[in-house]
């Protein structure tokens, strides 16, 4: 910046008493923790990076698979076909285009991960043969799941077929046990820093009346 006479000197900060506004610099080590929506480029270095994800991304149908019975008798489950199909059992085929969230509930414990400055070293997951599965035959936009990687093979195997393959991913989703499993839409939101492997998003089900007691509304919230 440079001096404006009278009203701010370079390197000055903003300030509401002076100024009449503030402003906020931010400095991200990685975008690589918390919620977040990784485009191929994260593995893929001839992959569309987060700048160049289309608008198209930014609603879609929510499919939300419950594996937490499973993870609670089983933290490092990794979710199969099995459970694709038994969610079509209940609430029909999955719809093309959709984003497909697996809730685990392994974000519960975020507070305690934070105590212990650590992550579990067991952890849940989807398996490549699902993540084949609901590309190729579902042809599904996108999947996202609770913890920050995909699964606990040695090589991040689901992670480095699906950014080879051009699909993107959401890790660190929380609060599904919050939202139904079929019905809703899916608001994607994220910050498109020119040519980024990653990035933080905001991800909010939009669903209807009366489908769950959690959230707000327009009229509470206008």
């Amino acid at each position: 910046g440079s001096t404006m006479t009278g009203y701010a000197n370079e390197g000055e900060d903003w300030s509401y008493l002076k100024h009449g506004f503030t402003a906020t610099a931010y400095h991200l080590t990685t975008d690589q923790y918390g919620t977040q929506l990784d485009p191929p480029a994260h593995w893929n270095e001839y992959g569309a990076t987060i700048s160049d994800l289309p608008p198209t991304f930014a609603l879609r149908p929510l499919v939300v698979i419950n594996i937490a019975e499973k993870v609670a008798e089983d933290p490092g489950y990794a979710a199969g076909v099995d459970d694709v199909l038994a969610w079509e059992a209940a609430h029909n085929r999955i719809p093309e285009g959709s984003v497909v969230f697996f809730r685990s509930d392994w974000s519960k414990k975020w507070a305690e991960y934070e105590e212990m400055e650590a992550m579990p070293s067991t952890f849940p997951g989807v398996k490549l043969d699902t993540l084949k599965f609901l590309h190729r035959e579902r042809q599904i936009l996108f999947h996202g799941h609770e913890p920050l990687d995909t699964d606990m093979t040695a090589n991040l195997e689901g992670e480095a077929w699906l950014m080879h393959n051009n699909f993107a991913q959401a890790e660190g989703v929380t609060n599904l046990d919050k939202v139904p499993e079929f019905g809703c839409l899916l608001s994607i939101g994220y910050a498109k820093p020119l040519g980024g492997s990653g990035g933080y998003a905001r991800y909010v089900a939009i669903c209807p009346p009366g489908s769950t007691v959690e959230g707000t509304s327009i009229i509470e919230s206008p």
